[in-house]
């Protein structure tokens, strides 16, 4: 007869968890997202190593608790990536996790996003420090981690919003608390844009946010960029970024996006370079060859590897 001892399970050894764990990465979506997807399974590949994509299947908070999910991807993986709506959801995956947990996105800040964005201003502009950043739009997530940013780089940052629609006022007071960049809310879009070198925006409803978008409409009319706004910085020089999917025509005009000022696909082209960095970091793993890369991949991950090793540094 059988025996109804439950065998132990095979030790598994640091070579075993070097090649096999540390070149599989689990992407759990809440949200889906085509930027997120195609820069982690891509990135991933161009490192060697494989992504799988799961979506309602992971039931991340309602078939399953994050600290169960957690652990069971854990077990066969080297990295998770997770998009979700709730932060607290991603506080759970990471403390009951024993592998990187990478925040994709959630409702409180999109730090990938970000470093991403402090890349692509580093090969436009030559670097964050001293720059002017504006961003027009509601004091979202983006916002959240464009004031963690301003708390480790010498850089102005500004978010242009109608009354009602800003940041947290404490949130933005930490900023100048920290003393090394600074962080202001303007509620005129004109004078906010003034001396700016780069101008970001953003949908004005995001997603899982639509049902509040016709109330905005009205208040966001006159924060659209337009050539008009994009001229009023006064700077030839000055960039415009959008982190995408944009509604033309309505947070900003065609023109603008496909003006010789707009770098939005460059800047979706490095949010893969920048998550490769932060996957090379978090794993502490030797980044591949130049020849395995190609020259321009390795380049853009060794410069964005300095801003994650920039971002190490705690915010108050």
């Amino acid at each position: 007869t059988a025996s109804s001892a439950v065998p132990e399970p095979p030790a598994r050894t640091s070579a075993h968890r070097q090649v096999c764990g540390a070149r599989a990465e689990a992407m759990v979506f809440a949200k889906p997202s085509c930027r997120a997807r195609v820069s982690f399974e891509t990135g991933m590949s161009l490192l060697g190593g494989h992504a799988l994509c799961l979506g309602d299947e992971a039931g991340l908070g309602t078939r399953e608790a994050a600290k169960d999910v957690s652990r069971f991807l854990a077990s066969m993986n080297g990295i998770i990536m997770a998009r979700l709506f709730k932060h607290s959801d991603l506080l759970e995956l990471a403390e009951y996790s024993k592998i990187p947990v990478i925040n994709g996105l959630t409702d409180h800040n999109h730090p990938c996003q970000i470093v991403a964005d402090a890349l692509t201003i580093e090969e436009l502009l030559g670097g964050l420090e001293g720059k002017r950043a504006v961003y027009i739009g509601e004091g979202n997530n983006i916002v959240q981690s464009w004031r963690e940013l301003a708390m480790i780089a010498k850089s102005e940052f500004v978010c242009a919003c109608p009354e009602g629609y800003g940041p947290d006022p404490e949130a933005v007071q930490r900023v100048q608390q920290a003393a090394l960049g600074s962080a202001s809310v303007v509620h005129d879009a004109k004078s906010a844009v003034s001396g700016a070198d780069v101008i970001y925006s953003n949908v004005w409803a995001s997603m899982g946010q639509k049902e509040s978008l016709e109330q905005k409409l009205k208040s966001f009319e006159p924060f659209r960029v337009d050539m008009e706004l994009l001229k009023s910085t006064g700077k030839a020089s000055t960039i415009f970024l959008h982190c995408l999917p944009a509604e033309r025509g309505r947070e900003v005009t065609d023109e603008v996006l496909e003006c010789s000022q707009s770098h939005v696909f460059q800047q979706a082209e490095n949010r893969m370079h920048a998550q490769n960095a932060i996957m090379i970091f978090c794993t502490d793993a030797k980044p591949p060859s130049t020849p395995t890369l190609g020259t321009h991949h390795a380049r853009t991950i060794e410069e964005a590897a300095r801003i994650v090793g920039l971002s190490q540094v705690e915010a108050p």
